[in-house]
């Protein structure tokens, strides 16, 4: 399993008896396959496609985390020549969650916006399936990149499958082994329908071996989020973030809180804004506040505390330049976890559980609990900044590892 740079790496293979996994040539055109959202002319829907198969390919993004890992894939692909169509979803809509990201992280405007928006896991993802069948009809791509494990990752995913349109998973293998999270059902789910799967970790070979998927499949590239926050580094000003909150010299943390586990329900969020305010009882604490939750928080006294500082969701520059100058982070995001071992700020995780577990071996995140978080933050300010490695290949080279892997399996096909 080639890592990018003529290594290789060795990790759980496959048994035996498995299922390999891979896919074979566009889906055979019997009639009563059903399951196509176009009914009975999917048969004719494949045939165009093989037809109007191009040599461009299409990311297709949905949410923050998306934007923040594509944008090295994209740069670098261009590098290399290759023509790309960008597809946003639409299921982050709101400016500052959105279209901000996509002038401070250079990335092109989309190709088409699909406006999915808001709505139930099922309504969501139902619509960027209905909306992805119709864009890889109308102009199917040699290869669709997908990244995370957002509704729009799966919906993309099962659009592509079955019109046989080839894709790569950015982001592959991570596992919480938690189904009650809707992102690891569409993690497994999308690894299984990949061709390609682009990993960020070593832990995440194992997982994907032990699921049957091919050894060819599988490669370990380093985190383009890694990239894109190595790439931005002088543009976060810290002195910046401090005036913006009139914060001075004193220490502060900042939290970021949006899963349905800790904001849906009105007695969590009250549990979660009795344990911000112990911590705001001795630090100051901002926290740019996701649509998800607003509601309920707010109706839990979130806004109450002196020294609570609840803001608008930020710009990526913004956001980070924050994060920087933290003394520590409290989440329950996948990708602040990573964001902050690279900027060496202590993350306290407010989960049971973690898909990115690198980064508790490495010492720069602590899954927490409710009751603990004040004692847990206090300790994590006092113990300081982390000072440990970073996982293998966070090195900013992942996109250009993604590039020159998908240019070769392009070529041989």
């Amino acid at each position: 399993m080639a890592l990018g740079d003529g290594s290789s790496l060795r990790y759980a293979r496959p048994r035996p008896g498995d299922s390999p996994g891979t896919r074979g040539p566009l889906p055979r055109e019997t009639a009563g396959d059903g399951g196509t959202a176009l009914g009975r002319s999917g048969i004719e829907a494949r045939r165009r496609l093989r037809r109007r198969m191009s040599a461009t390919i299409t990311h297709v993004l949905g949410a923050r985390p998306n934007f923040v890992k594509a944008a090295p894939v994209i740069r670098a692909l261009a590098a290399l020549g290759h023509a790309q169509r960008v597809v946003h979803t639409g299921q982050h809509y709101d400016e500052r969650m959105s279209d901000v990201f996509f002038v401070q992280l250079g990335l092109p405007k989309p190709d088409l916006n699909l406006g999915v928006g808001s709505g139930t896991q099922a309504t969501q993802t139902a619509d960027v399936l209905v909306g992805m069948e119709s864009e890889f009809i109308e102009n199917s791509p040699s290869l669709a990149v997908l990244y995370g494990d957002v509704n729009s990752t799966i919906g993309a995913a099962l659009a592509g499958a079955k019109l046989g349109v080839p894709l790569a998973h950015v982001e592959a293998g991570l596992r919480s082994f938690d189904n009650t999270m809707p992102e690891e059902i569409n993690r497994r789910l999308t690894d299984q329908l990949c061709d390609l799967l682009f990993c960020t970790s070593p832990e995440a070979l194992g997982h994907l071996a032990r699921e049957g998927r091919p050894d060819g499949a599988m490669h370990l590239v380093g985190n383009p989020m890694i990239d894109t926050l190595i790439a931005n580094l002088d543009k976060f000003d810290a002195g910046s973030a401090r005036a913006a909150y009139g914060l001075g010299d004193r220490r502060y943390v900042v939290a970021t809180l949006h899963r349905p586990a800790n904001v849906d329900s009105p007695e969590r969020a009250a549990g979660l804004v009795r344990a911000l305010y112990e911590v705001a009882a001795e630090l100051d604490l901002i926290i740019p506040l996701h649509p998800r939750g607003r509601a309920t928080l707010t109706a839990a006294g979130l806004l109450d505390a002196e020294r609570v500082h609840v803001v608008d969701p930020l710009g990526y520059v913004e956001f980070m330049s924050l994060v920087r100058g933290a003394a520590a982070i409290v989440t329950d995001s996948g990708g602040v976890q990573e964001e902050t071992t690279l900027l060496r700020v202590p993350c306290l995780t407010l989960r049971p559980n973690t898909e990115r577990p690198i980064t508790i071996t490495s010492g720069s995140n602590r899954l927490v609990t409710r009751d603990e978080l004040a004692a847990a933050v206090l300790k994590a300010c006092d113990d300081g900044p982390y000072a440990g490695e970073l996982p293998p290949l966070w090195d900013g080279h992942a996109g250009p590892r993604i590039a020159r892997i998908v240019t070769t399996w392009l070529a041989a096909r």
